[in-house]
């Protein structure tokens, strides 16, 4: 194939992200899509592009000032090409959002919710707003004006700031003059007026009362601006220094990061030429990563203004309320689990039963240990509380705890110190490689005989997004997956890479490959005339070895259905290199977090459920876990779920040929398909019953696909009919025992 045609094989990664983000941005100016939801999805677009310019041009922009950087090894784009496409791209995408903020103001003013305009207000609202700055918000301002005698501050991330022209005294420059707005204001203030409620943006309100602030005379110019810094920072060169604690070399760093170089200025309209200036010398930023916008610099305040919209009682203005589904009153997850493998789906069905597990673990006095892998928690962690009950209740508990979880990172810092404090094991991996898999062991002795209780996920041991991300939960008591998760976990505490295993996908030594394995089972399959598929669903895909297997499938005339949430760097129906892929993305009322990937067809298909994406950073870079799913009825329910959001209508997106995304439509006789909401009718008698006496059907553990990671059949056979070499309790203690 000719380098020049492959190229069109490819989209850049940072290209596909604002695609991506520009989806989300669609959704606020969606009619099916209810006015107030309309206003979180305006202000999730803007959080992603904040993070957007922290992690990704912060680090395109860290390589171009090392001598250009390597080129992307897909597209060949250099750094610095990288960071001209993207700036436009960026500029397009906030005058859309201007016109759909704009529009979402005159939506709610119809409500009775109207924005203020402190450009012209009536004498009466003018009296007020003074009254309530001179009030409320004057005595706690910290004013600062910057001339030769007062250096220049430095500028916090993400935070707003009021600036303004000073006329100096006499024939002396005019000086600069600088309002902080922290984060101890209240962003936006409603005030009730009749039937109706005013609601202002502090920043705007400071920004019209500056000359009470710097003299009314004295004030040439003024604007609202805020200024967004690189987060992508490394532990490498703290780890130098082996002697010093990574908790602390982590807390050092964060405070680095607030102090990182700027990457991007956004400034209210009109702002005046002379302060752009200023900030562009003074943060040694270009012209072109500055962004001026009609919308709020800091667009949380829908949210913000979305609750006031809830709260005031308008329940048609938000998607009815759904609740994750509770199993029955007597469902004992710990007893089914030992007849039948189990999958929760989240956030249709709860996480209340995995937790009382881990609670009814922590009390059970036949349990040895629990060993858990956590990346991100909620704040008010429900997984800690039950880690920690364990320890207290004598058992063995192995936190594996990443601290590099980004922006979590001071969160998993504190509950690292309180699982520590309460007896726990914690560890915090690999040097070189993150531990983003999803891994809870229960390790039980009953008799002479170990029993295992494992779970592996998609998803994060965090509450609160159990009930906005799709995930899925495997939960099996199965003797070979417990081993080789046994094996995982002993593999983790001594910073050692997994290199074989039988039934699950361990990154980054045995994920890819194997699932470039069954990619080649299916070439070989549709060359010898037999049906052949597949079928991937993740939420990015950026991985070169992965992406040109999936081209060569294609070629071989396999069809490949890809549903891909976020960043895809494969083009889909190009003739001769992808004409039989296709690839849609849903973007909807929830996060699309799971990843399921599916080899062949009929009863021969063989289903993975996984932590990892086709991300190189998750395929090379870290240790992510996946499972082949065995049990039929479990495989079964997967893939009619993947068929489900193949046929969705709502909430998908369908990429054309030069990369774009077009909205699937239902035909004129079809109803319209929402897959996700369709979720809570498919699972509504889902919760799993005890069986009588025989176990739900399993099949033969075996993966033709993948024989060189699966040791010979004769010795897979006895690794399940005889339970491991048994391991006291001090064995146990010592093989995790703390460094």
């Amino acid at each position: 194939m000719e380098q020049s045609h492959k190229k069109e094989l490819f989209i850049n990664r940072e290209l596909s992200w604002l695609d991506f983000d520009r989806r989300v941005l669609d959704l606020a100016k969606d009619k099916s899509v209810p006015v107030g939801e309309q206003l979180k999805f305006a202000s999730i677009y803007a959080s992603n592009l904040d993070e957007f310019f922290m992690v990704r041009v912060g680090s395109l922009y860290d390589r171009t000032l090392v001598g250009g950087g390597e080129k992307e090894n897909k597209t060949g784009m250099t750094p610095e090409q990288q960071l001209a496409a993207i700036m436009p791209k960026v500029a397009d995408l906030q005058q859309r959002c201007d016109k759909i903020v704009s529009k979402l103001y005159d939506a709610v003013g119809a409500l009775g919710y109207r924005k203020v305009d402190f450009s012209h207000l009536s004498k009466e609202a003018e009296h007020f707003w003074r009254k309530y700055f001179t009030q409320e918000l004057f005595p706690v301002l910290s004013p600062q004006i910057i001339d030769r005698r007062h250096p220049f501050p430095f500028l916090r991330n993400n935070e707003i700031y009021v600036g303004a022209i000073l006329k100096g005294k006499g024939d002396a420059q005019a000086s600069f003059g600088l309002i902080p707005i922290s984060n101890q204001f209240q962003r936006i203030l409603f005030v009730p007026s009749g039937e109706q409620v005013a609601f202002a943006l502090v920043e705007e309100l400071v920004e019209h009362f500056s000359g009470m602030v710097f003299g009314k005379n004295t004030v040439q110019g003024h604007c609202i601006f805020r200024v967004t810094r690189n987060a992508d920072i490394t532990v490498d060169e703290g780890m130098f220094d082996h002697d010093v604690d990574y908790r602390e070399i982590m807390s050092d760093l964060l405070k680095k990061r607030r102090k990182l170089a700027a990457v991007r200025l956004q400034v209210s309209p009109r702002a005046p030429a002379q302060i752009i200036s200023l900030l562009l010398d003074k943060l040694v930023l270009p012209q072109r990563q500055v962004f001026e916008q009609s919308t709020p610099l800091d667009m949380s305040i829908g949210f913000k203004l979305a609750a006031r919209l809830a709260q005031d009682g308008h329940p048609e203005l938000f998607y009815p309320v759904k609740r994750p589904m509770l199993p029955p009153a007597n469902f004992d997850l710990t007893r089914v689990v030992e007849k039948q493998d189990v999958l929760l789906s989240y956030p249709y069905q709860s996480m209340r039963p995995f937790l009382r597990m881990l609670n009814d673990a922590a009390q059970d006095p036949d349990v040895l240990s629990i060993k858990m892998t956590l990346y991100r928690m909620a704040h008010e962690s429900k997984i800690v509380e039950a880690l920690v009950s364990a320890a207290e209740n004598g058992k063995e508990v192995v936190a594996i705890v990443e601290l590099r979880a980004r922006f979590d990172e001071q969160h998993n810092i504190d509950f690292s110190k309180q699982l520590e404090e309460a007896g726990c094991t914690v560890i915090y991996g690999f040097d070189a490689y993150k531990i983003h898999s999803k891994l809870t062991l229960i390790t039980k002795k009953k008799g002479n005989q170990l029993h295992y209780i494992a779970q592996i996920g998609t998803g994060n041991y965090n509450e609160k997004t159990s009930e906005q991300y799709t995930d899925l939960s495997f939960i099996t008591t199965d003797l070979a997956i417990g081993s080789e998760l046994a094996a995982v976990f002993n593999n983790l505490a001594i910073e050692r890479l997994t290199e074989h295993s039988g039934n699950l996908l361990v990154a980054p030594l045995c994920f890819k490959s194997v699932l470039m394995q069954e990619m080649d089972a299916e070439i070989e399959a549709k060359r010898m005339g037999k049906d052949a598929r597949i079928i991937l669903k993740c939420n990015s895909i950026s991985d070169r070895d992965i992406i040109e297997k999936i081209s060569e499938a294609s070629c071989a005339g396999v069809p490949v259905q890809m549903i891909v949430r976020g960043i895809c760097c494969i083009r889909a129906g190009v003739p001769g290199l992808t004409e039989n892929v296709t690839v849609r993305s849903i973007v909807g009322r929830y996060l699309e977090h799971e990843r399921v990937y599916a080899f062949g067809s009929g009863k021969e298909t063989r289903v993975y459920i996984a932590s990892g994406d086709f991300l190189t950073r998750n395929t090379e870079r870290r240790v992510e876990v996946g499972v082949r799913i065995h049990d039929k009825r479990i495989a079964d329910e997967l893939l009619g779920v993947l068929d489900f959001q193949l046929h969705d209508t709502v909430n998908a997106r369908e990429m054309q040929p030069d990369g774009s995304y077009q909205k699937a439509r239902p035909a004129p006789d079809e109803p319209r398909v929402d897959s996700q909401l369709g979720m809570y009718e498919r699972l509504a008698n889902a919760w799993p019953e005890l069986p009588a006496e025989k176990p739900a059907e399993r099949v033969l553990r075996h993966t033709p696909a993948a024989k060189r990671r699966t040791p010979p059949a004769p010795q897979r056979a006895r690794r399940r009919q005889s339970p491991p070499a048994l391991r006291t309790l001090n064995d146990l203690k010592n093989l995790f025992g703390k460094k």
